[in-house]
């Protein structure tokens, strides 16, 4: 077995994930298991790696490749972890406008609801919270405590922080304004799900079309062409590999681009 082959296979066992029984697992009984997940500065290790060793044994074309295809792995990986984080966040920040009002309607005053808001959830909803909740306490506007221009769900905040702000300037009812809130993001939150399960054939196309190439050399092996000899060696394939593998690259952050320019 080549050098290459034994990095791929290491490579492979390293990012093998759970079993079923371990996922199942861990989610009755609340176990966190982020011990082996690939982190993004992991994922560069492995690839640096894999591109010395491709370097090393197939030459400045292999390496070029592997370079590309670990780039693009860790580009869509890090934009999926923030859709992931943003969908999280929006949830976290709903549960929170559900305390606010059910407090509220009790007739707590709204830098106490806030208060408690900002101790039942987690992120970044959980710290605009209990920031409004101090401005309001120190006299201040709860809304202004609300806007974090540079978190991931600033939009959302700042719907919410406009709801308040209208409350206070006009003496209006701030749990009713922080219902009709609620339902906005509950829309919204329904609306990205089903945007994002309409797409998932898409993506899933583009996944399969990129794997067409893989197919061509299993059919050039067939055929005694030996395609993979012809890349991998000094010659044509120098150029050939790297520029094929841009070419599959490029269309998979293609297809990311179009889908992402679906409204949610």
């Amino acid at each position: 077995m080549s050098p290459l082959a034994l990095v791929c296979l290491a490579v492979a066992l390293f990012a093998v994930p759970h079993s079923a029984g371990t996922r199942r697992y861990r989610a009755l009984f609340g176990v966190r298991g982020d011990a082996r997940k690939v982190s993004s500065h992991r994922l560069f290790r492995v690839g640096a790696g894999l591109g010395v060793a491709a370097a090393a044994v197939a030459g400045i074309g292999a390496f070029l490749a592997a370079l590309l295809l670990v780039a693009t792995v860790g580009l869509r990986r890090r934009r999926a972890r923030e859709t992931r984080r943003h969908r999280a966040e929006c949830v976290a920040l709903l549960e929170g406008l559900e305390t606010v009002i059910g407090e509220l309607r009790v007739g707590t005053h709204p830098s106490a609801a806030a208060a408690v808001a900002a101790e039942e959830v987690e992120g970044i909803a959980a710290r605009a919270f209990a920031i409004g909740s101090a401005r309001s306490r120190l006299g201040g506007s709860a809304a202004a405590g609300l806007r974090t221009p540079d978190s991931v769900i600033a939009a959302d905040l700042a719907r919410i922080a406009d709801a308040w702000q209208l409350a206070d300037h006009h003496g209006l009812a701030l749990a009713e304004l922080l219902t009709a809130a609620r339902s906005d993001l509950a829309g919204r939150i329904r609306f990205r799900d089903r945007t994002t399960a309409a797409l998932a054939g898409a993506r899933a196309s583009a996944v399969l079309l990129s794997t067409l190439p893989l197919l061509g050399l299993a059919l050039g092996h067939l055929m005694h062409a030996a395609p993979l000899h012809v890349l991998l060696t000094p010659g044509p394939g120098t150029l050939l590999l790297p520029l094929g593998t841009a070419l599959i690259c490029t269309g998979l952050l293609w297809a990311d681009a179009i889908t992402s320019q679906v409204p949610t």
